[in-house]
């Protein structure tokens, strides 16, 4: 029954992946108006990624019941994951064979943005979660927008206007309640040192996303994402081999079927999704939708893991959402 429901799985991911790539050539060739049907599409996309990204903490915490490390969970992840990026890095350079010539200072680039971008949020992510709920863990992970424009101001000496500082401290005073019922909720330090982890993680995403400003317009979704994300693969399996020589093959079955469904409804998918989605209406409308994402979690968590979401967690949830949607929309303001 499971392997019925396994295949069917699949089968469904090669058809979305096919219909995401026909769509992207299909509205990348067209110069003409968009339809009124495409920005709907466009939002079906987010909104479909964003719960499915939001399904990677529910397939790692079951993951966790079959006893196996974080390093070789993420190993396993990206592992099933590689042969997509490839494949889509390889139809991409097909599509369009005259791109723009990589440079060494690229390269450079793309190795970094990787590294810290997929490689150490990815870690310090699947670390925290051995510590802290599914639902805390996508609350934490949902302030990465703040966290971009600290690290904007910081270094591009940009502004951070009134309406943004009331913003920010939304944010973080939500973040506060819900920690506060969290903790009690959670194992004492435990619960502390998950959520430092779990900032950590997207701390290392907002760099991701501050770096990435000049070489993601040049070379496109696609490219850009495909290299990224095969730069951190090749890193998490280089680290596994260094620690534990990649013996990945010795765990129970249910270890890589949840491995290869959360390598694809988890991070394949939503990746590319949540880009197409913003390419066509813009990211400011994507947050909007995207918020739907912590809440999802939250609701996924309940249901496939029995985890308890106090009043106070909830309060906090509204205005970290609230805080994060004020900075997204003005960002996205001409």
């Amino acid at each position: 029954m499971w392997r019925l429901q396994f295949v069917k799985h699949l089968n469904f991911c090669l058809i979305i992946l096919l219909l995401l790539l026909y769509l992207h050539g299909m509205n990348e060739t067209k110069t003409t108006t968009i339809s009124t049907t495409t920005p709907l599409l466009a939002a079906g996309l987010v909104f479909l990624g964003a719960i499915l990204f939001s399904t990677k903490a529910i397939f790692v915490k079951l993951a966790y019941r079959f006893d196996i490390d974080s390093i070789s969970l993420l190993a396993l992840r990206m592992l099933f994951a590689l042969p997509f990026f490839l494949f889509i890095s390889w139809w991409n350079k097909r599509r369009t064979p005259q791109r723009t010539a990589l440079s060494r200072r690229d390269w450079v680039s793309i190795i970094l943005l990787g590294f810290a971008g997929y490689y150490l949020a990815s870690l310090l992510d699947f670390l925290g979660l051995r510590h802290i709920g599914a639902g805390m863990e996508r609350l934490i992970l949902f302030v990465y927008p703040t966290l971009v424009l600290l690290i904007s101001a910081l270094v591009y000496r940009q502004p951070v206007l009134r309406k943004q500082y009331l913003a920010l401290i939304l944010t973080y005073v939500g973040i506060a309640v819900a920690f506060a019922q969290g903790a009690n909720l959670g194992e004492g330090n435990k619960f502390w040192w998950g959520a430092l982890l779990i900032f950590g993680s997207a701390l290392s995403y907002a760099i991701y996303l501050v770096g990435s400003g000049r070489l993601l317009p040049r070379l496109g979704t696609l490219r850009y994402t495909s290299l990224t994300m095969t730069v951190a693969a090749i890193a998490i399996l280089a680290h596994h081999g260094l620690m534990y020589q990649w013996d990945l093959f010795d765990f129970p079955v249910e270890v890589y079927q949840l491995s290869l469904l959360m390598a694809i409804f988890a991070t394949v998918l939503p990746a590319f999704l949540i880009s197409e989605g913003i390419r066509i209406i813009g990211s400011s409308n994507a947050s909007i939708i995207g918020s739907v994402g912590p809440i999802s979690t939250i609701i996924l968590a309940y249901i496939f893991l029995n985890e308890q979401f106090g009043i106070y967690q909830w309060g906090g949830t509204l205005l970290v959402i609230g805080g994060v949607l004020m900075i997204s929309l003005h960002k996205g303001r001409p």
